[in-house]
């Protein structure tokens, strides 16, 4: 879901910012700590790829993943004076506080996973699968903050996200269309240069 947020920060911030300037302010994008984030995906990405094949990675995912959530919490308070980090960590903060209450994972409502594909609610539903997500039931704890939210045609891609996310991509929207489009109307006025007045009063000239 994160990168719903991205696309569309993108596409509003070239479109109001120009394709230029937005492109330029883009590749001034300045963090503090900017290196946790793309080790967090990294780390992400490996255990997703790795856990199925392996029965102690599978069973200390969900630790990780609290870790993962902590770092890229502490991420996000140090760069809380950019515009959209405060939204993005109240986020952030939503989807960990309902895994942290259940064992590491993110519950999924079944109602919604519907709309997922059939093979992966049916691992769901037979708790074969081994994500950082897991079928909603009554022991289930602040459910709301679940993913209970299903996404389908017309929305571009098909998923079930939580109020968190929601939260969370509004805030990256924020601050990636407000880096794109910040000092727009100041390089237009210095692209267009000094203008003369044209109401200047021409002296006679003997």
């Amino acid at each position: 879901m994160v990168f719903d947020g991205i696309i569309l920060g993108l596409i509003v911030g070239l479109i109001r910012g120009g394709f230029r300037h937005g492109l330029q302010q883009f590749s001034k994008i300045r963090l503090k700590g900017g290196i946790i984030f793309p080790i967090l995906l990294i780390v992400q990405l490996l255990i997703f790829r790795f856990q199925a094949n392996s029965d102690w990675l599978a069973s200390a995912s969900s630790y990780v993943f609290m870790f993962i959530y902590v770092a890229g919490m502490i991420f996000l308070w140090m760069n809380r004076d950019q515009k959209g980090f405060g939204s993005i960590l109240a986020g952030v903060f939503l989807n960990f506080l309902v895994m942290a209450v259940n064992g590491g994972r993110m519950p999924v409502s079944m109602s919604a996973a519907s709309v997922l594909d059939p093979y992966y609610v049916d691992m769901l539903s037979n708790s074969t699968v081994i994500t950082k997500h897991y079928l909603m039931d009554a022991s289930t704890r602040l459910p709301f903050l679940g993913d209970i939210i299903p996404l389908s045609p017309p929305y571009p891609r098909t998923q079930v996200i939580s109020i968190g996310d929601i939260i969370m991509n509004v805030g990256i929207f924020l601050y990636i269309f407000n880096l794109m489009t910040v000092g727009k109307n100041t390089a237009n006025v210095q692209a267009l240069g000094p203008k003369s007045d044209t109401n200047e009063r021409v002296e006679p000239q003997n």
